[in-house]
């Protein structure tokens, strides 16, 4: 077992100065842990973060970034049953410093699902994440109802693409804002009704999706209609919303937390059994737009920095042939 090639923070900043393309050793698999051979890993602005060092999860230095992969299982510890070859998605022990953007990487066993007939090794990457906080806002904690009037901040990012689909998915009417016709037409194409340019012009809603927070949330939560439900997912804008009581109290509204973490392993494993369903069933497809080569790791996480990315990129980091 000789050394894989990895992408390694060794100081914070900007991802074209804080990584450096370097061989390592690969990781032995801990308690509960099993080392995959990555064969793509999405991309997240998580992962820039975690170039910067401004990431909650930052380890210390050195560390190698990439939260979301596809894989297979090339080694476990002796208390994990997931037999070797197993090809799995989910997520990486980035924050102990063994993330997906190297050949081989660190997993929690609990942190890995099958992959769901029908999704590519690409697709597969950047599946998870950006689907499971999707089922969790819209099914768990904001009880989507069929023919409900849903409306999707950033929706043309993975996060904002994801809950489109799976609105859709669920019977929704789906309204999502989208800044230029390029993102507005990938929002048509997974199934949005209509598109908007601006969060303030969203129309009556009965559920938003607000991965974005800020003052874009904040127009948009004016258009709560009576009984709606503002979903807090995340704040890309830099900061949560600001919300008038007063206005969500008038209107019977409220504002819902939605945050991933806290569920039992076999709450997990159902809503991954209920997404793969809907994979399988042809309701939900893989929303990677863009592909790019190990080695354009910088480039591509500089492009999601600039926000001159629509959708989502995975990384291809190994082949059957490599």
């Amino acid at each position: 077992m000789g050394p894989v090639r990895a992408w390694v923070v060794r100081r914070h900043g900007e991802p074209v100065d804080a990584l450096s393309l370097d061989e390592v050793e690969p990781p032995t698999p801990g308690p509960g842990q099993v080392r995959l051979r990555v064969a793509a890993a999405g991309v997240g602005m998580p992962d820039v973060f975690l170039c910067r060092g401004t990431y909650p999860l930052t380890p210390p230095l050195p560390y190698v970034p990439g939260q979301e992969l596809c894989g297979t299982v090339v080694a476990a510890a002796p208390d994990v049953d997931l037999p070797i070859g197993c090809r799995v998605l989910g997520v990486s022990d980035f924050p102990a410093g063994h993330g997906a953007f190297a050949e081989e990487c660190l997993a929690h066993a609990r942190s890995v699902f099958p992959v769901p007939d029908g999704l590519d090794d690409a697709d597969a990457a950047g599946f998870w994440i950006p689907h499971f906080t999707a089922w969790i806002g819209l099914v768990d904690r904001g009880e989507l109802r069929s023919g409900e009037r849903l409306g999707v901040l950033g929706a043309a990012g993975s996060s904002g693409l994801a809950a489109v689909q799976l609105g859709v998915a669920l019977g929704a009417d789906v309204v999502a804002v989208a800044s230029d016709d390029a993102k507005a037409a990938l929002c048509r194409r997974f199934g949005a009704a209509s598109v908007v340019a601006d969060a303030g012009e969203l129309g009556e809603v009965d559920l938003l999706y607000d991965p974005v927070g800020g003052e874009p949330g904040e127009r948009a939560a004016r258009s709560l209609a009576r009984g709606g439900r503002h979903l807090l997912v995340g704040f890309a804008a830099g900061a949560w919303p600001q919300l008038d009581a007063r206005r969500l109290v008038s209107a019977n509204a409220a504002a819902v937390g939605v945050y991933a973490g806290g569920y039992s392993e076999s709450q997990v494993a159902g809503f991954h059994a209920a997404l793969s369903e809907l994979v399988a069933d042809g309701q939900l497809r893989g929303i990677v737009t863009e592909r790019v080569a190990f080695d354009g790791v910088p480039g591509v996480l500089t492009a999601l920095a600039e926000r001159r990315l629509a959708g989502k990129a995975a990384v291809i980091v190994t082949r059957p042939q490599d």
